[in-house]
């Protein structure tokens, strides 16, 4: 099968697409046709090695971990899929979801994909949504309270903004003036343009004093401690990225990380299909474009939603 393959750790200029084996399903796996696949910035980490000490990866290396498509082939004791199911499916980062074939485990992260769902809305679906469920648990956030999120453009952040909202948060969001409308079009309330201004003062300002809750999905390391200082005393932090362990003032911090539950993401999928949930496409390419459309997005080129790759 064709593939977007890794021969070693290095730059995104040594990918290439090529002929690399196809994956057999195993006892409770699905092998599915992949119709398209999703990018995620982890895709671009796992192939320089900047996440080798916590994932590494064997080589060569198929990339790719969000994919939609159809059923080929079942494994043994596999229940609930047949062959021709259309599907979207997170298979983590091994094996890669941007190639001709792609399998995945029977379970939370793969649901039947709704016949009013495209493969490439699909594709740009399962992780930045399962994501964002998590960080809205994570949040413990009540109706009324408000909440910043910064990087609300992204993937993951363009679908918190949203549950967000629906949830009774009153949502402030950075963005670009560019993107404000947009922004808004998902369920902010005030959108702070980071470009002219300091989101933290002016989320002070706009929410008269500190705030409840703050999600913050571009800053890492130190950098975190100064996004604190738009917090309440006792408040949450929110991170999908490394940083301090601690904070003051009672400040809690929780560095999220995707997980999944049965059905969440056949509910998520469902949501999408009857438009209550929106996701933003920025770019599609084709498989032999691969290459090029994992640098043009970690060069960050686009500051909405997700680039997909077409099979």
């Amino acid at each position: 099968m064709k593939a977007l393959v890794a021969p070693s750790y290095g730059p995104l200029d040594q990918l290439v697409v090529t002929d690399a084996p196809a994956p057999s399903p195993g006892p409770g796996e699905l092998l599915v046709r992949v119709e398209a696949a999703g990018l995620n910035p982890l895709d671009a980490a796992l192939v320089t090695g900047a996440m080798h000490a916590m994932m590494p990866v064997e080589h060569p290396f198929v990339v790719g971990m969000d994919a939609a498509g159809v059923v080929e082939a079942v494994g043994e004791g596999a229940t609930g899929y047949e062959i021709g199911d259309a599907v979207v499916a997170y298979t983590h980062f091994h094996p890669g979801t941007i190639a001709e074939y792609t399998k995945v485990g029977v379970g939370p992260h793969v649901a039947k994909r709704p016949a009013g769902l495209d493969a490439v809305r699909g594709a740009a679906l399962p992780s930045v949504s399962l994501t964002s469920e998590c960080i809205l648990e994570a949040a413990r956030a009540e109706a009324g309270q408000t909440i910043l999120i910064i990087g609300a453009t992204g993937g993951v952040g363009s679908f918190t903004v949203q549950l967000a909202a629906q949830a009774g948060l009153w949502v402030l969001a950075t963005a670009a003036p560019a993107d404000a409308d947009y922004v808004r079009g998902l369920g902010a309330r005030d959108v702070i343009d980071y470009t002219s201004t300091d989101p933290v003062k002016e989320a002070q300002r706009l929410a008269g004093g500190r705030l409840d809750v703050v999600l913050d999905l571009v800053n890492r390391g130190p950098a975190l401690l100064g996004t604190a200082d738009a917090m309440k005393d006792g408040g949450r932090l929110l991170s999908t990225l490394m940083g301090p362990e601690s904070f003051e003032r009672g400040i809690t911090v929780v560095y999220v990380r995707m997980s999944a539950r049965e059905g969440q993401l056949q509910s998520l999928s469902e949501r999408v299909t009857a438009g209550t949930l929106s996701v933003e496409v920025a770019a599609t390419y084709p498989l032999d474009d691969a290459p090029k459309a994992l640098a043009e997005f970690a060069s960050g080129r686009y500051s909405r939603g997700k680039v997909v790759v077409t099979v």
